[in-house]
Order: C-alpha cells, then sequence, then structure tokens
C-alpha cells in the first residue's frame, strides 16, 4: 500500500462507551485505550449486549435487529426503565468526537430517538459516516444454506459500510413496496396513484442494484489479494436482474427506467400473487469456496464459517482502502470459539493488520492469548465490566 493512502485513511477506535439502562446494563462507563476489545464471560452475562450497543451507533437496529423499544433494561421486579442511552467517545484519526444515541418514553409510553454528534443533534443514519461498522455473529453461521432472504440481509449490512446511504435506500424501498401491495390488494385502479409509487420504489431499488454491485466488486478485489492461509478465498457474485445491470454499466436512471416499466407490466399477476413477484428484494449472493470450486452451501459447517470469516475480513479491507473512508469496526461475537489454535492466531494477526479496532467476545478469556499484548481484556459478569 503507498504512503499516500495510508496517510487518507483516518483511524477510528472507540476510547470510551458509555450506557444507561441499556439491555442488562443500568451503568456502564468503559475507558478503552484505543487496542482491540476482547470480552469474556459466562453465557447471559451481557457481552453480546455490549456488542450490540456498540453497534448501533452505525445505521440501522443493530447487530440483533431489534426494535428500539425492547432495548429498555427491565429491572428484577419487572418494571422497565423510561428509557436507554448509548454514549462513545471516537478517536477519529488525531480528532476527538462524542457520539450519543437515547430513547425516552413520555407518560404516555410513546418513544422519541435521539442522537447526537460533538453535541449536535443529527440523524443516526448520519452516524454511518464516521463509524462503519461490520459484524459477525452465530446466527450468521449456516447464511450460506440458509434461504435467499438471509444473504441479502448479510449482504446489505456489507454494502451499509460502504454506503451509509443504502438503510435509507431499502427503508424506502420497502416502504414502497407495503404500500403497492396494499393498493393491488384492494383493487384500487388509480393508476396515478401506482405510478407515483412505483417511480419512487424504482429510484430506492436503483440505488440499492448499484451499491450492491460496487461492493461486491471491491470485496472481490479485496478477497483476491488476501494471502492464502487459515481462511479460503471465496468466488462471490449477485444472482439479480438489476444488479447485473448495474454491473454491465447501466446509468442509474436507465436502471430507474427499467424498474418502473416492469412493475408496471406486472400489476396483475402481482396482484394475483398478493406480493411483488420481481425486484431487488428477491435477488441473491452467490458464494463459491474458490480453491474446492464448491458453491458454499454445499461445503462443512466448519468451512462455511472459515468463508464467512474470510468474507468479513475481505470486506474490512475494501472499506480499508476506499480513499478517505474511515478504518471499519469489527465486532466478532463468539468467533473464535469454534477455531483451533493456529486459526485464532491468524485472525488475530489479520484483525490487528487492518488497522481498525475489532471487538470480540468468548467464554473463556484463554481464547484471546494469542492476541497478546495487542488487546485490552474485560471480563463481563452479570451486566458489570472490569479490566482483567
Amino acid at each position: 500500500m503507498s504512503d499516500l493512502l495510508e496517510q487518507r485513511r483516518p483511524h477510528v477506535r472507540l476510547t470510551r462507551m458509555g450506557l444507561r439502562d441499556f439491555r442488562n446494563y443500568a451503568g456502564l462507563d468503559l475507558r478503552l485505550d484505543g487496542r482491540h476489545v476482547c470480552l469474556f464471560g459466562a453465557n447471559g452475562a451481557g457481552k453480546t449486549n455490549l456488542m450490540e450497543a456498540v453497534s448501533m451507533l452505525s445505521p440501522g437496529r443493530g447487530l440483533r435487529g431489534t426494535e428500539f423499544v425492547d432495548l429498555i433494561r427491565q429491572t428484577p421486579e419487572g418494571a422497565r426503565a423510561p428509557g436507554w442511552a448509548i454514549s462513545a467517545d471516537v478517536r477519529d484519526g488525531e480528532v476527538d468526537r462524542r457520539l450519543s444515541l437515547a430513547l425516552e418514553l413520555d407518560e404516555n409510553g410513546r418513544s422519541k430517538r435521539s442522537a447526537r454528534l460533538d453535541g449536535v443533534e443529527t440523524a443516526q443514519g448520519d452516524l454511518g459516516e464516521l463509524m462503519r461498522v461490520i459484524w459477525l455473529t452465530p446466527s450468521m453461521d449456516r447464511v450460506f444454506a440458509g434461504p435467499a432472504g438471509d444473504r441479502r440481509k448479510f449482504l446489505d449490512r456489507q454494502v451499509l459500510a460502504h454506503f451509509p446511504t443504502h438503510a435509507a435506500a431499502s427503508a424506502a424501498y420497502e416502504k414502497a413496496m407495503r404500500q403497492r401491495n396494499a393498493l393491488l390488494e384492494q383493487g384500487r385502479q388509480d393508476p396515478a396513484w401506482l405510478d407515483a409509487i412505483e417511480t419512487g420504489m424504482a429510484a430506492a431499488g436503483a440505488a440499492i442494484a448499484i451499491h450492491r454491485i460496487d461492493a461486491v466488486r471491491v470485496m472481490q478485489e479485496a478477497i483476491l489479494t488476501r494471502p492464502e492461509g487459515a481462511f479460503p478465498k471465496a468466488l462471490i457474485d449477485l444472482d439479480g436482474e438489476f444488479e447485473n445491470h448495474a454491473a454491465h454499466g447501466m446509468a442509474l436512471t436507465d436502471i430507474e427506467q427499467e424498474i418502473t416499466t416492469q412493475l408496471r407490466e406486472n400489476r396483475a399477476r402481482d396482484r394475483a400473487a398478493g406480493r411483488t413477484t420481481e425486484g431487488v428484494h428477491r435477488s441473491d449472493l452467490r458464494v463459491f469456496h474458490a480453491p474446492k470450486g464448491l458453491p458454499a452451501e454445499q461445503c462443512s459447517t466448519g468451512e462455511q464459517k472459515a468463508l464467512l470469516i474470510g468474507l468479513i475480513l475481505a470486506n474490512a479491507q475494501a472499506l480499508f482502502e476506499r480513499d478517505f473512508a474511515p478504518s471499519p469496526l469489527l465486532l466478532l461475537d463468539e468467533a473464535a470459539a469454534h477455531l483451533d489454535s493456529d486459526r485464532r492466531a491468524a485472525l488475530y494477526d489479520e484483525l490487528d493488520a487492518l488497522g481498525g479496532q475489532a471487538w470480540l467476545t468468548g467464554t473463556d478469556r484463554s481464547l484471546f492469548d494469542a492476541f497478546g499484548d495487542r488487546a485490552q481484556r474485560f471480563e463481563v459478569s452479570d451486566g458489570t465490566v472490569r479490566e482483567s
């Protein structure tokens, strides 16, 4: 990598995490020194809850996809706190930044969200310009063998780290699709109304397709430049009509027109099916184990896990190599537990070489021995965190 690129990449690290009434944390003020973070403790102690709080600093609903109101801490007596708050100090290159996110309930139980960056009110989605977060959780382990929807969700999380506006495009597309489905189901025949909804849906769908194909392209480039080693290389591709158009250089406006035309032509079929039968919401991510030449779903469970870790590392590398993009924050929940000692050591070496900050969880402190002094270790127990 050139010295110029190295100078242009800001390194982003958390230096403090604060929680109030979030999950099982009544209060927490965790001081960090910028190294990688290893959390260990018994199952149910709150390790993943803390990782979830970190993931909330990026667009979306975090690594569990939970409704915000369900994150409020329940007291031992069964009562619910009046809201929750997350705050974080971030070292952005040589600049210190402050982020906060909160949800408050009024006396009628209505919720209000707020986000701040350096004390100025902002939208949660805007935090994505500073915090590029990628995560790997045990629920993703069978993503290759599961339904296409799981792979789209996995892919879109990777894409979101490259394009923070991808969340808004996805939300707009889903909202427009729900409105269109409802109108078709009700038999509404107002063409102007449907035209307007489909135009908005097409604009969002075209942006989604272009975001996806760009992210897959840079991920594949990063995969091919990774050394042979503990985590096999993958070949990745998108199975989607409009992503295929984007891959062949079709302009955004032309993709929009293609989607609009398809939606209009499919109205009768979609009305009969009770859903929108074609579109970017039906695309699939195809992954192959390159050394074996096998589709990922035909690989063993261990091989799928290694492929998945390799994809996450490749995406982090792709993000790191984008001009002016902040270094990504990686959250790896229980990723080391099922790796042998050599693969654990290889994982930690790759994480350290990326230059960003990684957070890992495990039940035993010894899982992180190979990190040496490159990481801080914290013992988590029943909503409390103590440096070890």
